[in-house]
């Protein structure tokens, strides 16, 4: 049931690109369709906000989308909307179309600037978690997250190959800035011998003195997956030559995956995912809902109050460390 008047929303991508946004903006479309309520695209996040890069939006103009990786919608980062000058422009140009409520779609960063606008403006906007990082505070996964992990595994399969072929170790550098669940997940999921990650600091002379003991039970070739924000505090060159010097027994090589991770078409989880959260989105609208993301919590749809969920550190799993270093021994 209706419990506010929302007649027209607005739906934007921003911050970087997750697989599985299309399949989100595709069901906040049709949701919208379904309660009988008009749906605007906004291009390129929030700097289409100010400059009024609007589409209309139907059933029928999302079609053939849900399988596709990226957004149509484009996304970019918005200096601009920073500023007050910027969000008084974008709210000028809501008002125009008569948006009544907006609804966004990205990370931590994205939320931020979804409820500064919120706040000052008195506009409902509701948050959909979009990153591969799964870092977002309140929801047990973000969409993109899965694809992500099925791609590096994949990668991580192929490189071992090479690995095994050539008795050489493998340094592979994955995505995670702040967080560790992709190189934790993937490295369980691929067999790597070692996994560093930001949450736990290893610290070189325990990775060197563990490669040493590998290297005297017979392992002649041995995969680490590195999260970009691993606590070693050196990138990982660096860490290769420490290695190499340690360890010239070792043919030591650098794979960096970087944006592929990114990239291609979303895993069926994560395309019932968004599909989800983009109707979970709109029904909290209708409920009179504002300034809060939609996530899951033990695969129950949940309302995160945006002061809770932005800035907020999601723990690492201590299980599955634990899981790691007994099935990489």
């Amino acid at each position: 049931m209706r419990t506010n008047h929302i007649h027209k929303i607005a739906v934007l991508t921003s911050g970087g690109d997750s697989p599985g946004m299309n399949a989100a903006i595709r069901a906040v479309v049709r949701n919208a369709a379904y309660q009988k309520i008009d749906c605007i695209g906004v291009y390129r996040g929030y700097q289409g906000l100010i400059e009024k890069d609007f589409i209309n939006l139907d059933a029928r103009s999302v079609k053939n989308i849900i399988n596709r990786g990226g957004t149509f919608l484009k996304s970019a980062r918005s200096k601009d909307f920073k500023t007050e000058e910027g969000q008084k422009k974008a709210f000028q140009h809501l008002r125009e179309e008569n948006i009544d409520a907006l609804v966004v779609i990205g990370g931590d960063g994205t939320f931020t600037g979804a409820s500064f606008f919120s706040k000052a403006h008195d506009i409902p906007v509701i948050g959909i978690p979009a990153t591969i990082d799964n870092d977002i505070h309140g929801t047990d996964f973000t969409i993109g997250y899965d694809t992500a992990l099925n791609t590096v595994v994949e990668a991580i399969d192929k490189i071992r190959d090479t690995a095994s072929s050539h008795d050489r170790l493998f340094l592979i550098e994955v995505m995670g800035r702040d967080a560790g669940d992709i190189a934790l997940n993937s490295g369980i999921g691929a067999g790597a011998e070692e996994i560093l990650i930001p949450e736990e600091n290893m610290g070189i002379e325990r990775l060197i003195d563990s490669l040493r003991r590998s290297r005297k039970s017979g392992k002649t070739s041995s995969i680490i997956v590195v999260s970009e924000g691993d606590q070693i505090g050196q990138n990982i060159t660096k860490l290769s030559d420490d290695i190499q010097t340690n360890l010239p027994e070792y043919e030591v090589k650098v794979t960096v995956l970087g944006h592929i991770q990114r990239g291609g078409s979303p895993s069926c989880y994560d395309r019932v995912l968004a599909s989800r959260l983009g109707v979970a989105a709109v029904d909290a609208l209708l409920e009179g809902y504002s300034n809060v993301m939609v996530g899951t919590r033990q695969k129950k749809i949940v309302y995160v109050d945006f002061d809770k969920t932005i800035g907020g550190k999601k723990k690492i799993d201590k299980e599955l460390i634990r899981v790691a270093d007994i099935v990489s021994t």
